[in-house]
């Protein structure tokens, strides 16, 4: 089955997620469009970096009416047409399409009353609807609730759109928060878990360097059982207290899977204080992904002169590459190890990067690689973000083994 996502703020990170979760062939086809075939289940709630996604229809309008009619026998339907960009061209002709938009919603409007259905449309404000306006919609989210999105000459049904009220709850409820660390974006931690692709569901994430436990926190929810640790003991503490949270208080709200409920002080317990750099792991052969976002370094609210940039990229490569080289010696052959690592904005508005990939292949991991992508596209960055982080995909080699 064909499908399209609307991507996010990054969205070649978000195509690189898409290729490692549904489909290694799915490509860009417009500034914020991908496209992709999969047989496999789809869910916008898998997705970290996708907006909205839509199924292909194939049929014709007067088809598609009947189809929308099928899934709602009774009640009211609401509606919704948008028209995604697949060129810059498109947004000049912005009058144009807007028109298209109102009348495609105006014909399908008439065509499911002649089907007898009373119809509420939704306007766009402009070519498309937008995700907050989707949403609480709930378009695509339920039948009788429908969002056609136009693209060039196809036509998909929405699948829904991410759920902000989801991904505040997980952000800003937690219990336990701490600035000072830095705040992990619950859709970033999601993204770094799917880019590891699929792993088998008893085997368990580990986040070595698990602050607040936001990346734990993502793994419990997309039904993975998770161990982590960190250098601070605070943050052992505001871990469990979070997936503590997570799993006695939002289970039922974030559909968390009963058997990861049932084994909630089992993963309480598996938080621990250490260093990633020699730390060892209890049970190394049940991890089935590390992600992690790793040491940073300083924070910084301006760009680093030559000799700063200098020391803190000594001082981020000096633990990184000593905690690879760690665990290197305690997973299995073939584990996915997604890392987030620190990439520094210069006065020239480039990112200065840590440049260490020769050295982690040469630890035994393999570089994984994405369909129409390079690693230069895999920077994660927020307007004016002076500490950006880069996304690092590796899978460990069997080639090779590690000695200390």
């Amino acid at each position: 089955m064909k499908y399209i996502a609307v991507l996010g703020r990054l969205p070649k990170i978000s195509l690189a997620e898409i290729q490692a979760i549904y489909d290694q062939n799915a490509k860009l086809i417009g500034p914020e469009l991908a496209v992709f075939e999969t047989n496999k289940a789809v869910s916008i709630d898998r997705l970290g970096g996708s907006i909205k996604l839509g199924q292909i229809f194939s049929g014709n309008f007067r088809e598609l009416a009947e189809a929308i009619n099928s899934k709602k026998p009774e009640g009211k339907i609401t509606i919704g047409v948008s028209s995604y960009a697949l060129n810059s061209n498109h947004k000049n002709k912005k009058s144009a399409v807007e028109n298209l938009v109102r009348r495609k919603a105006m014909e399908l409007k008439s065509l499911l009353k002649k089907l007898g259905r009373n119809v509420r449309v939704v306007e766009a404000r402009g070519p498309e609807i937008s995700s907050a306006t989707a949403f609480h919609n709930n378009l695509g989210e339920k039948p009788g609730a429908e969002e056609v999105i136009l693209v060039g000459s196809e036509t998909y049904l929405s699948l829904g759109v991410q759920n902000i009220d989801k991904y505040r709850e997980r952000d800003q409820m937690r219990p336990a928060r701490d600035a000072k660390v830095g705040m992990l974006p619950p859709k970033l931690a999601q993204i770094l878990i799917n880019l590891g692709g699929e792993i088998d569901e008893s085997k368990k994430v580990l986040d070595p360097f698990c602050g607040t436990g936001v990346v734990l926190q993502e793994a419990l929810i997309l039904g993975q059982p998770v161990v982590g640790s960190d250098l601070n003991p605070r943050m052992m503490e505001y871990t469990q207290k979070n997936l503590d949270w997570l799993l006695e208080k939002k289970a039922h709200f974030f559909k968390i899977k009963p058997e990861l409920i049932e084994q909630k002080n089992q993963f309480l317990n598996s938080i621990y204080t250490g260093d990633a750099t020699d730390f060892v792991w209890p049970k190394a052969s049940e991890i089935g992904l590390v992600a992690c976002e790793c040491f940073l370094g300083s924070p910084m609210s301006k760009p680093p002169v030559e000799i700063k940039l200098k020391d803190e990229k000594q001082k981020c490569k000096r633990i990184i590459l000593g905690f690879l080289k760690n665990l290197a010696k305690q997973i299995e052959d073939d584990t996915p190890v997604v890392i987030a690592v620190p990439a520094w904005l210069r006065e020239d508005s480039h990112y200065s990067r840590l440049s260490i990939i020769d050295e982690i292949t040469d630890m035994g991991y393999n570089l994984a690689k994405f369909q129409g992508l390079s690693q230069s596209d895999m920077i994660y960055y927020r307007e004016g973000q002076i500490v950006a982080r880069e996304i690092i995909v590796l899978r460990k080699s069997k080639a090779k083994n590690v000695t200390c």
